[in-house]
């Protein structure tokens, strides 16, 4: 039986550990950067969707190289007697098959292993990378598209911008700590797209981000909703997708990409 068109699909990918350096070290604006890593490590890497994410190990020390895993039957396991690295997630912008150059992208003014190293990485520097895992075909099929997100989720939006076709329509919404982190995007659909300015949530506890979706008037046709950023505010705007919006659970794909007062958590609401 074949899939309907607008069905989304779950493909898993054999996993594997790359051992990879820094080619180039590009500021985007002044509060984001893009590494672009190379390497032979990297050939056969595959990233099928937009919000695909992969694990970074971090190097213990500058131009140190960072302990990989060796994939075995029973999972990933890190060799005796080395310590095990400090490793976060991150959406794969780009990869390039040709040059063999893979892209990520990092917000500077979040505080943490991964940043700090992004902040002072050059070329020539290690990084290891494992994944993606699987990932999570959603089809460009649908009438429109509706992407939220605060900066972490920027590179994922991008992304998928630059893969929509044209004939489709999207709608961003997106969340900034400074005016200085927007960006602009290429794309060839149809593009409204809103800046939000993070501010105190209201009383009550509405973030900026949620009150700006709550405004958003959605078109016509069959469209589909995507939502990544902070664990509580994705939460509360995924709810009030479903429970508001009526829009079904099927047609959203919303994901914790970090939570306040705790560190690398990345949760997948179903």
């Amino acid at each position: 039986m074949s899939l309907s068109p607008l069905a989304v699909q779950k493909i898993q990918h054999p996993l594997k550990a790359r051992m990879l350096q820094v080619r180039r070290v590009t500021p985007l604006n002044p509060d984001m950067v893009r590494i672009t890593l190379g390497g032979d490590d990297l050939a056969g890497f595959l990233s099928a969707s937009f919000d695909d994410h992969v694990k970074l190990f971090l190097p213990p020390a500058p131009g140190a190289k960072p302990a990989l895993p060796v994939i075995g039957p029973k999972g990933p396991a890190f060799p005796e007697g080395r310590p095990r690295p400090v490793s976060r997630d991150y959406t794969p912008r780009l990869y390039d098959a040709g040059a063999q150059e893979l892209h990520i992208d990092f917000v500077l003014h979040h505080s943490g292993p991964a940043t700090d190293w992004a902040a002072g990485a050059k070329p020539g520097d290690f990084l290891g990378v494992a994944g993606p895992r699987g990932s999570f075909i959603i089809p460009h099929g649908y009438d429109w598209h509706l992407l939220i997100g605060d900066e972490t989720a920027i590179p994922a939006i991008g992304r998928r911008l630059a893969e929509l076709p044209a004939h489709t329509r999207a709608i961003a919404v997106i969340k900034t700590r400074n005016a200085s982190a927007r960006t602009d995007f290429e794309t060839r659909c149809g593009l409204d797209i809103e800046w939000v300015l993070e501010e105190a949530a209201e009383a009550g506890g509405m973030d900026a981000l949620e009150r700006a979706v709550r405004a958003v008037a959605l078109p016509a046709g069959e469209g589909y909703a995507w939502a990544a950023g902070e664990y509580t505010d994705i939460k509360r705007i995924r709810e009030h997708l479903v429970e508001e919006r009526g829009i079904d659970k099927s047609r959203i794909r919303a994901a914790s990409y970090w939570r306040k007062a705790a560190e690398a958590t990345h949760v997948n609401f179903e």
